[in-house]
């Protein structure tokens, strides 16, 4: 792992910390601001009235990528901001696989050399600091190195500069390169800046990270790659090395004592035009009168920028629909500059009125069969429900789907007027997805996005044809098309272990294509814990979309209720997890639903309305989540979807991949059951450093409280103020075996 320091300072006679208001990728809500990795111990006494002397100003982290050798150079600028010299020493967690090069600090022109001590050493001067200052976030760290350096005096009022460097040699997953770097739980009060510069950019695929939203670019022979969120947690980057037409790579994480996580990761290369399966689009828009003003405009513009994406070889139709449909063309057209031309005029000719004829578009949309060496899409965008011809979602939903065939089909919602079981019965029948703009959201710029993603099509009708092992609950289930430029993410869990070759097939203008990864499947994997909470996110999206389109079961609840209760995902229909624990019903008790939350075709007219866009939106975003930080954002929206429909709003903090509920004094995982015995420790005691270093996966759950049960699957612990101070011989070995399940 990578670090970044900030500043912290300390006097003799009493402590001051420069604390920032954490804004962590992997927040739901608000949590207790926490100090970043590095800091420095003031050595002259300070004023213990006077506000934090050392603040961080900016942060720069740059990181090159030449074959194998990352490059890291982290630049940070600090001020003092109180009123008299401060002065000390600095410390920085250095991670133990890179390769130290120098750590320089400037005075004036002065510069100052830092010194490296190993882990052990480190480990030593972390706990004292911990027990010191209770500050559990630098457990975080035990294991790495340190750097440190004795800091010049800051006078009041400047700024210095401090310049880290080092090196890491790059590992293997598969065909891509991993890059790794901790940002701990920073504050927002200064930006950082990160980014990462890969030379020979035509040797690589489209980058991915399943923590963080990441923006890239290529620039001749670079590729430039930086974060799109808030820079902190642990960011994981996989750089797909390009091996013919697609890279791969697959990682894996087992607990033990149960079936294991997978990822496999399909990334093809940034795009090729004209090399790949050639499309007949057909652009659907709803023109009906609530369109008018803005909507419409933007729908224009956003046609405008799909015609804009048609290659030489796609063909192309524009159908709009309002009482009547209205078709640019009859049938398929050739995407030449003549065609394009008259098409804008037909766009740029569109006038909002009249009813909403959704059958009838839905009929002209797909009233033409599809070429099998063509990949057949649908987009298909309204704001309203039907009012003209066949009105009922389900009837409407039925009839498509027996014409749909190999078509793909891609519906955006705009506003909560759209009936979502039609919109998701529609996308889950043709093999796309669903989109929903909120009220007020630019239409063109959420249309740009999705017709972005199904530009270049590389290989179509994807599936896994060989494995070593036994996969199961893959999600999605059935393998989209891949598309150049947008890797594809596949979750799953694993039975047994072993290594050998998965095989994906696929097919691309008419010739079969077999894509072969190299795999490993371990009995016993503790790390890449990321895998395991993506999967869940996905699983509860289609679970809680397949409730809406087929109707609530006991079952299918009780299902969402234990991946909510497990990986800490509230969704409306695990709203009885914020209640107290003698509220909550026990293993396999029947959840109450309200009629509007059973779903299915009898309820299908029902599911219109700003409560049921909600959770259509958060389902789509659960299914079709990449990221850590996409999941949390999902999770947000269904916890904010809660609180509107009148559940109470618990007070919880998310850490370490878990989900805690304030009850009383303790904040407790709410994967904790009565069932569960618990393990009292006392915190900053020598039992609790001996808990960390045998279970380091509760670390990061540490700074949610100073009182915090955290569940394991037989046994958990209570961190507070009294418990378990020293450990009986074989006391902890047991502990973690039952907190493990193994």
């Amino acid at each position: 792992m990578f670090s970044s320091p900030t500043y912290r300072a300390r006097s003799s006679t009493h402590r001051l910390y420069s604390v920032f208001s954490v804004c962590s990728v992997l927040s739901v809500l608000s949590v207790l601001p926490l100090h970043a990795q590095g800091w420095i111990e003031i050595e002259r006494p300070v004023d213990a009235t006077l506000p934090p002397d050392v603040v961080r100003v900016g942060s720069e982290v740059r990181v090159t990528v030449d074959g194998r050798a990352a490059r890291v150079e982290v630049e940070e600028r600090f001020r003092n901001a109180g009123s008299r010299v401060a002065e000390g020493s600095y410390l920085y967690p250095m991670p133990g696989e890179a390769v130290f090069t120098n750590f320089s600090l400037w005075m004036g022109d002065q510069e100052v050399r830092g010194e490296t001590m190993n882990a052990d050493q480190a480990r030593t001067i972390y706990e004292e600091i911990v027990r010191r200052r209770k500050d559990p976030a630098l457990l975080t760290f035990a294991g790495h190195g340190l750097v440190r350096a004795q800091v010049f005096p800051i006078e009041p009022g400047d700024t210095r500069k401090v310049v880290l460097r080092y090196t890491q040699l790059l590992t293997r997953a598969g065909d891509a390169l991993r890059l790794r770097y901790s940002f701990g739980n920073r504050g927002s009060t200064a930006g950082i800046g990160y980014n990462v510069t890969v030379t020979n950019a035509a040797g690589y695929g489209t980058p991915y990270s399943p923590t963080h939203q990441i923006d890239t670019r290529r620039s001749g022979e670079r590729l430039e790659i930086s974060l799109a969120d808030e820079a902190a947690g642990q960011l994981e980057l996989f750089l797909p090395l390009r091996q013919g037409l697609v890279g791969t790579s697959l990682v894996t994480h087992a607990p033990g004592g149960e079936d294991g996580y997978f990822m496999l990761l399909l990334a093809p290369a940034y795009a090729e035009r004209g090399a790949g399966v050639p499309r007949d689009l057909t652009l659907v828009v709803d023109v009906s009168g609530s369109m008018s003003g803005t909507k419409l405009e933007q729908a224009k513009a956003a046609l405008d920028q799909a015609l804009g994406t048609l290659g030489s070889k796609d063909r192309f139709r524009v159908i709009a629909f309002s009482s009547q449909v209205r078709r640019f063309r009859d049938g398929f057209v050739p995407a030449t500059r003549d065609n394009l031309t008259a098409a804008r005029e037909f766009v740029d000719g569109l006038g909002a009125d009249g009813g909403t004829n959704i059958a009838g578009a839905l009929e002209a949309a797909l009233d033409a069969p599809s070429d099998g060496e063509r990949l057949s899409m649908v987009v298909f965008m309204t704001d309203g429900l039907p009012s003209i011809g066949e009105q009922a979602p389900d009837r409407i939903a039925e009839q498509a789907a027996g014409r749909i065939g190999r078509t793909r089909m891609f519906t955006v919602g705009i506003g909560h007027d759209v009936n979502t079981y039609l919109l998701d019965r529609l996308a889950s029948r043709g093999r796309g997805t669903s989109e929903y703009v909120t009220p007020g959201t630019n239409v063109e710029t959420a249309m740009g996005s999705l017709l972005s993603k199904l530009r270049f099509p590389a290989l179509v009708d994807l599936r896994i044809a060989e494995t070593p092992v036994t996969l199961s609950q893959t999600l999605p289930a059935q393998l989209p098309d891949l598309f150049y430029g947008e890797e594809l993410v596949v979750f799953g869990r694993y039975k047994g272990h072993g290594s050998g070759t998965i095989v994906v097939t696929g097919a691309r203008n008419g010739k079969a294509e077999r894509i072969p990864v190299a795999a490993s499947f371990s009995a016993s994997e503790p790390g890449n814990d990321f895998i395991p909470r993506l999967w869940a996110a996905r699983q509860v999206g289609d679970l809680t979309r397949q409730i809406r389109l087929e109707g609530a079961s006991s079952s299918l609840v009780d299902q969402v209720r234990q991946l909510g209760l497990r990986y800490g995902i509230l969704t409306e229909y695990t709203s009885y997890l914020v209640q107290e624990p003698t509220n909550i019903a026990g293993p396999g008790a029947p959840v109450p639903l309200r009629e509007d939350q059973m779903g299915g075709a009898r309820n299908s007219a029902a599911q219109t309305g700003a409560a049921a866009f909600e959770r259509a939106r958060t389902s789509a975003k659960l299914s079709d989540t990449k990221t850590l930080a996409a999941a949390d954002v999902a999770a947000s929206d269904g916890l904010e979807s809660l609180s509107r429909d009148g559940a109470v709003a618990p007070e919880t903090r998310r850490a370490g991949g878990r989900l805690f509920i304030r009850r009383g004094r303790v904040w407790t995982d709410v994967a904790q059951t009565d069932r569960i015995t618990v393990t009292d420790v006392t915190a900053y005691s020598k039992a609790y450093f001996d808990l960390v270093r045998l279970l380091p996966e509760v670390a990061p759950c540490l700074s949610v409280g100073e009182e915090i049960l955290i569940a394991g699957r037989t046994a958990s612990v209570r961190i507070g103020p009294s418990g378990v101070e020293v450990w009986q011989p074989g006391q902890l070995a047991a502990l973690v075996r039952n907190f493990r399940g193994t």
